[in-house]
């Protein structure tokens, strides 16, 4: 075929087209782009912004977008630079904040509810069938600091998560965890048959030069490895550790909460996580690593409510190499 068409949108081969896309709301418009290859490949989808607040995946997809040579593509690629447009310049943190979505959390939405739903079911609908694979970049909240992780799927049967899994090992990210997750975008798509990888840098709002760069050569090794774009590091990628199981310790009631720990580091069995006071100062509850493990992220912010998420630690018992 000499035109690709996607979203109401057509591109010849060898080109590359700017777009804004509505994705099933009235007014509602997502900047895109639109990268069709001079010879047959895989369907690659990138997204950012799915939570607005999560910037550095945003500025890279741009970046990459305007340095891909459509001439050197093999395939076709579809850049979604900002999904959550709305709460972008809203400076939400992560929702929508017409109805308060989650978009990583409300697929496969409807078509007839609020506006979070209809993103995801446009998405459901009009981009995930003609996908390969899934690239989406994400980052820590605003009150979260994170070290570099990703996630791919392990509950969407062997074949869609042998795919992931190979590609996260071609990405230059340390941590790679083994998910469960139903209701995302990426994992939504897993269960339809479709890999794909989240992918975590950066944290609390920043959008930090180095973790822009890194980013782009993240999305860079993964067009190389799923063999739609050449790209050859310099330097060989990082080594990685796959964590089978997560602990996602979250807060049993309202309090003010003091970590013990930082991201990236090391707990051992029994260590103190961190406590929650009340405002006289008094110790509510203390929490412990139930075993040894690897921070990922964790909270930083000093006000949590109950079931709000405390801090993400990867049992070693469970990891291989």
């Amino acid at each position: 075929m000499n035109q690709w068409t996607i979203c109401g949108y057509s591109v010849a081969r060898g080109e590359k087209k700017q777009v804004l896309i509505e994705p099933g709301v009235a007014g509602y418009e997502m900047p895109a782009t639109l990268i069709y290859g001079n010879e047959d490949g895989p369907t690659i989808v990138v997204t950012a912004g799915i939570h607005s607040g999560e910037y550095p995946g945003v500025a890279a997809a741009i970046r990459v977008a305007a340095e891909i040579n459509p001439i050197r593509v093999k395939g076709r690629i579809l850049l979604l630079h900002c999904v959550n447009t709305s709460g972008f310049w809203a400076k939400s943190p992560d929702r929508v904040p017409e109805d308060g979505a989650n978009l990583n959390a409300n697929y496969p939405g409807s078509p007839d509810g609020g506006t979070g739903d209809r993103i995801a079911d446009y998405f459901v609908r009009e981009i995930f069938p003609q996908a390969g694979f899934i690239i989406d970049l994400h980052s820590g909240g605003q009150m979260e600091p994170l070290t570099p992780c990703l996630f791919f799927p392990a509950a969407a049967g062997e074949e869609v998560r042998n795919i992931a899994e190979a590609a996260a090992r071609a990405t230059d990210i340390p941590y790679l965890i083994a998910s469960t997750a139903a209701t995302g975008q990426y994992s939504y798509a897993a269960k339809l048959g479709i890999p794909g990888l989240l992918l975590e840098r950066g944290y609390c709002g920043y959008c930090k030069e180095a973790w822009v760069q890194a980013y782009q050569k993240d999305i860079c090794l993964l067009f190389n490895h799923l063999g739609v774009y050449v790209f050859n590091p310099a330097e060989p990628v990082c080594d990685k550790k796959v964590y089978n199981k997560t602990i996602y310790l979250a807060a049993a009631e309202a309090g003010l909460w003091y970590p013990a720990i930082e991201e990236n580091g090391i707990v051992k069995k029994g260590d103190l996580l961190g406590h929650t006071e009340n405002f006289f100062g008094k110790c509510i509850r203390e929490y412990y690593a139930e075993e040894d493990g690897t921070v990922f992220y964790y909270t930083s912010g000093l006000a949590v409510n109950s079931g709000d998420p405390l801090v993400a630690y990867g049992l070693e018992k469970f990891a291989q190499k």
